[in-house]
């Protein structure tokens, strides 16, 4: 008997099955974060700061290449997932095959691609001639490692959709694990610098890739894929791309966004670009409990709408509320009381922690508003509303891009535009995403209302 932990979620209290689901993903994406910040202090320590600015150059153009493969693997999920909700084996099974198609198309186009424009794209972003050779190193090898990365991110995306987050987990962990190690081996013993940074990160992603696709084979019933599933079906792969390029131009335009708010904060000076950086690692540590859950609303949300049951989704975005509510008021209160305490962990500057700690107490305000967006985008997406990422994305790129320009002519707004730019665009953002919502709830018990009548 094959075991499996496929869960579904059209029954039962869904702030329990929300959080069941997220803390694994959780779990995940701190490893995530844990195996970034040691490639960080790898390439620091052991080749120089030259290097370490060259990795960090390249974050928002690898972020901008392979936002396509994760819009793919985001649209793939959710048709497996309303499939699986809906209690309809084969279709799942297809959905699960299909995907495999267009994830691995797109790494290898996407790969290509990044491989061939990332020297321009670097001097676009206008990257120092010092640090170009090893950024633009970095990030080919990187890109040419897609289409191995895709086989974790399509395994790992193929069981999510299924309801079962703690088997990702387990490879990611040993992912991060053996980056780390790869890391110390190829910088320190074999001086490869950041081309074996980045030699570390494909062939630790790969091979936890390779044995979670192994693992699902042999333990997933709904991975056992006959002749008749692999069968290409064009209907069904062009609903997963009407879901996931939108997905994708959203996640691109936001990195197109935030590298104009960069050249922005270049403008006010090192301490400000310091305490910006640190604001911002602070922010993507905070943002995890809230991606997690968005994750698990996104497959609560497909898995109860493939099985009609609309009364569980707008009960998930409630709950799911409620859970980011608890930790937004806690996070709100700790960045009050300790905002300096915080920035001083990532640097010793008096005028940084001074900038950066204010800045905190500015954004923290507007936690709820943050909250909001990845709750009510976890349930938009998981219903596969497509205009949705686009409305979404276009409003945070006209963000990032107009509001410092206004801020920055208020009488002494100056370098703190940076910060409340930030915060208004949670607010305007996150403002877009209730409405849509409501917009998408009002169409839904419009379609229930006929339904009944019918």
């Amino acid at each position: 008997m094959k075991f499996s932990r496929n869960l579904n979620m059209t029954s039962g209290n869904p702030t329990k099955l929300l959080f069941t689901f997220a803390i694994p993903m959780l779990i995940g994406n701190l490893f995530q974060q844990a195996y970034s910040l040691a490639d960080s202090i790898v390439v620091g320590h052991f080749v120089g700061a030259n290097a370490l600015a060259a990795v960090g150059a390249t974050s928002s153009t690898t972020f901008l290449f392979f936002s396509v493969c994760s819009g793919i693997g985001s649209g793939s999920s959710v048709v497996t997932s309303q499939y699986f909700g809906a209690g309809d084996a084969r279709k799942t099974k297809s959905a699960i095959a299909n995907s495999a198609y267009l994830m691995f198309a797109a790494a290898l186009i996407m790969g290509l691609a990044a491989y061939i424009a990332a020297p321009s794209v670097l001097r676009l972003l206008e990257t120092p001639e010092e640090i170009l050779p090893d950024a633009v190193a970095y990030i080919r090898i990187s890109c040419l490692g897609v289409p191995l990365v895709a086989v974790y991110n399509y395994a790992s995306s193929m069981l999510r959709a299924l309801g079962d987050s703690r088997t990702p987990l387990f490879f990611l962990i040993i992912a991060s694990v053996l980056n780390i190690v790869l890391d110390v081996v190829l910088v320190y013993c074999f001086h490869m610098g950041v081309v074996g940074v980045a030699l570390a990160t494909v062939i630790a992603q790969l091979v936890s890739g390779a044995s979670c696709l192994m693992y699902a084979f042999r333990y997933n019933p709904y991975f056992l894929l006959s002749k008749e599933d692999w069968q290409p079906d064009r209907k069904m792969m062009a609903h997963a791309l009407k879901l996931g390029l939108p997905m994708a131009m959203q996640w691109s335009m936001i990195a197109v966004s935030t590298s104009v708010l960069q050249r922005f904060v270049n403008s006010f000076g090192p301490a400000a670009m310091a305490a910006y950086t640190a604001t911002c690692r602070i922010d993507q540590l905070l943002q995890q409990p809230y991606g997690s859950v968005n994750a698990a609303l996104a497959t609560y949300t497909g898995q109860n709408y493939g099985a009609r049951r609309m009364d569980r989704v707008k009960d998930g975005l409630r709950h799911g509320m409620m859970m980011c509510a608890v930790f937004t008021l806690v996070m709100m209160i700790a960045m009050q009381l300790f905002g300096n305490q915080i920035i001083s962990i990532f640097v010793r500057e008096e005028e940084v922690i001074r900038i950066g700690g204010t800045a905190l107490r500015i954004t923290s305000w507007f936690y709820i508003f943050l909250a909001l967006i990845y709750m009510c985008r976890g349930v938009l997406n998981g219903v596969g509303d497509a205009l949705f990422s686009f409305i979404n994305g276009v409003v945070e790129v006209a963000c990032r891009i107009l509001l410092p320009v206004w801020l920055v002519t208020i009488p002494t707004m100056g370098m703190w535009a940076i910060w409340w730019t930030t915060a208004a665009t949670w607010t305007i953002s996150g403002l877009t995403c209730l409405v849509r919502y409501m917009h998408w709830r009002h169409k839904a018990g419009k379609k229930a209302e006929a339904a009944d009548e019918t």
